[in-house]
């Protein structure tokens, strides 16, 4: 799901060039410099920003194309697809057990707002990895048989299925999971300062190139297009943690004068409809973050607020409408303390 959009600010000249050089904090060595690698994975552009005497892009886009050959459902070769296609030699890798079991946990805590089974239900209207379909009650319901968190389980390192139809998709959570995966990257070389941003997923620690917290914002949810959009919300980033932001703003269609947004609640089978247009999560990785932002989106205003009272390790920005169509916000208190006020 193409769900999420947080635009990153940055007081660097030529933001948008794929290699920049700037000396670094000033207690650093002199031939410490900025560098930026941008590129594609999951359909969606990433560009990550680090502090390091060489460019490492080649390490990263090894790394993504790991990522991309596991969670990735457009790859037909990848561990995913083959489980989809109940491929009896596939053999998980760490990345996956780690995503499957952080899915269970969080499907668990949201009554299964997140859902990794989920995936038919998107394709059928037309948000996912396969064709869309009529999306009829009849079609629906046949489909809800085959959904279901507590469906699928992994059992020695393998994935099991109550029924063979049931497909899983990970599009919400793991371009999240991928920023954590670079962040390791990147600290394991001892880089301290950086900003991953993949499909508007994020992980950032240290300063920038002024000695500064990164800044990034959240951005107004709107049906416009990204370039010059107005933000809602800037913040201050650098304590390590994940960013993820999910709406309903921007992948979305008009059949026959109704709006169908791309989020699915995994239980009815229908695109959710209510007040809540983004939710953005700050959690202590990123992989967590994104699920929940997804999860948030599927519960609705209400719904998250009372769950979020059991869950103080999290900190959310939410934008939503009132009863006459007002944009208002709701933040936890801990998100305050990421807020810049100007």
């Amino acid at each position: 799901m193409d769900k999420k959009y947080i635009f990153t600010l940055m007081i660097v000249a030529g933001i948008f060039s794929v290699f920049f050089v700037l000396q670094c904090r000033k207690n650093k060595e002199p031939e410490l410099r900025y560098i930026q690698d941008e590129g594609l994975i999951f359909g969606t552009l990433y560009s990550i920003k680090y502090c390091y005497s060489e460019d490492i892009a080649g390490d990263i886009d090894a790394e993504l194309r790991k990522v991309d050959s596991t969670f990735s459902t457009f790859n037909p070769a990848s561990i995913i697809s083959k489980i989809n296609k109940n491929d009896s030699t596939v053999v998980l890798n760490d990345w996956f057990i780690k995503l499957f079991h952080k899915s269970e946990e969080i499907s668990a805590q949201t009554d299964g707002a997140f859902d990794m089974t989920v995936a038919p239900l998107v394709n059928l209207w037309g948000f996912g990895f396969e064709k869309k379909d009529s999306a009829g009650q009849t079609v629906i319901d046949s489909l809800l048989q085959f959904t279901g968190y507590k469906t699928v389980r992994l059992e020695n390192n393998r994935i099991k299925k109550e029924k063979p139809q049931t497909m899983l998709d990970a599009s919400a959570i793991a371009k999240g999971y991928s920023c954590d995966i670079i962040a390791s990257l990147l600290e394991s070389k001892g880089i301290t300062d950086y900003l991953i941003e993949i499909g508007g997923e994020m992980r950032g620690k240290g300063v920038n190139s002024s000695g500064k917290c990164w800044v990034v914002g959240i951005r107004k949810p709107t049906e416009t297009g990204y370039i010059n959009e107005p933000l809602q919300q800037k913040i201050r980033f650098c304590e390590g943690k994940g960013l993820a932001t999910s709406g309903n703003y921007r992948n979305f269609y008009y059949k026959d004068g109704k709006k169908y947004a791309h989020t699915i609640d995994p239980k009815t089978g229908y695109p959710v409809q209510h007040r809540l247009l983004s939710a953005s999560v700050i959690a202590s990785d990123c992989m967590t973050a994104d699920a929940y932002a997804t999860a948030f989106m599927v519960m609705g205003l209400e719904k998250s607020e009372k769950l979020l009272k059991q869950l103080p390790e999290l900190d959310v920005f939410f934008i939503y409408t009132d009863e006459k169509e007002n944009w208002q916000v709701y933040y936890t208190e801990g998100f305050k303390k990421y807020m810049i006020i100007e």
